[in-house]
């Protein structure tokens, strides 16, 4: 029997029915909700592999080529070492002062945590991190991309590039025509180094959910803000975490808005508005947002493993006007 579905709770206080001037702003948001698994390339995932045509090369950052880094089997296996080991350490309390880990699972978390030469022939390959089917995305949100697509998918490096808001990994896009896939690739390639175990996905399978959301209040005009949040706040709710913009991995809604605040975004390409595609997120919620928590849900709060930033968020958008001008990506 397969697991019940993710669900998040209705929101706390109705934001439309007391402040109309808000209905217009809604947007709809398909808020992911990666949970550890073992996905295949015919299943919407995060950290999966992705359905690729076996013609089409796999894409590749040369600027890394001799770079020290870490390995990600190394990092997976380090991650199962710790996380086994909090499970036995809640199962038989341990003299206070003592390791938790055996001088064994000690050597082996040591070595996955420190960076080394490792032979990487040729340039690096990009990690998957999203793939997104049409079909697993809910019947009121249509899947973004060019006429005719039906799969997203999200690459990156999994090393630091400098951007104008601190380091992050260079992404690039597909959007693909499943049935175009004529033959697909039987494998999926992995770098042998990577720079950040942060950018390392553990696999894991989405659980898509349909779910409101409204501007944060740095995008509101200031009096409207204040009235909202003078509200919330006088019902024991938060406007800004409870009620405007959902955290955690999803597709589309609005910008959070929480680390910077709003400045004008235009194409690069044409100059023209962009919107949000995906937000990137290690965390399906914080203190802050713990409203959002799926109530079925007891997984951990990280599932991804995954930590952009100072645990920001990673929000990548989208011209309007044209789905081949290049993506902009932000942190927030």
């Amino acid at each position: 029997m397969p697991p019940p579905p993710l669900t998040t709770p209705p929101r706390p206080l109705d934001v439309p029915a007391h402040f109309p001037e808000l209905a217009p702003l809604a947007r709809t948001t398909v808020r992911l909700h990666p949970r550890p698994g073992s996905p295949t390339a015919a299943d919407s995932s995060l950290g999966g592999p992705l359905h690729w045509p076996a013609h089409e090369p796999w894409p590749t950052c040369s600027e890394h080529v001799g770079a020290p880094g870490l390995a990600p089997d190394e990092v997976h296996h380090r991650r199962r070492i710790l996380a086994e080991a909090r499970d036995r350490d809640r199962d038989r309390p341990r003299t206070p002062g003592t390791d938790f880990l055996t001088p064994e699972e000690r050597a082996a978390v040591n070595r996955a945590s420190e960076p080394r030469l490792i032979p990487q022939p040729g340039p690096v390959p990009l990690l998957p991190v999203v793939q997104l089917y049409a079909r697993d995305t809910p019947e009121a949100v249509a899947l973004p991309g060019p006429p005719g697509t039906d799969l997203l998918q999200l690459l990156w490096c999994p090393f630091d590039h400098e951007s104008p808001l601190g380091p992050t990994p260079r992404t690039e896009l597909r959007w693909r025509t499943v049935t175009g896939v004529t033959a697909a690739a039987a494998t999926t390639p992995r770098p042998q180094v990577i720079g950040k175990d942060r950018y390392l996905p553990e696999p894991c399978v989405l659980h898509p959910e349909a779910v409101t959301e409204y501007p944060a209040p740095h995008e509101l005009p200031e009096p409207l803000a204040d009235r909202v949040e003078n509200w919330a706040e006088s019902h024991g709710a938060d406007y800004q975490y409870d009620l405007a913009v959902a955290p955690g991995c999803k597709l589309g809604g609005h910008a959070p808005w929480s680390y910077i605040d709003p400045f004008p975004m235009a194409c690069a390409q044409c100059g023209g508005p962009v919107q949000p595609l995906l937000t990137i997120d290690g965390y399906e919620c914080d203190g802050g947002s713990r409203s959002w928590w799926p109530g079925e849900d007891t997984e951990s709060a990280r599932p991804t493993h995954l930590n952009i930033g100072r645990d920001h968020a990673l929000q990548l958008y989208v011209c309007t006007t044209s789905y081949d001008h290049p993506h902009q990506q932000h942190i927030q």
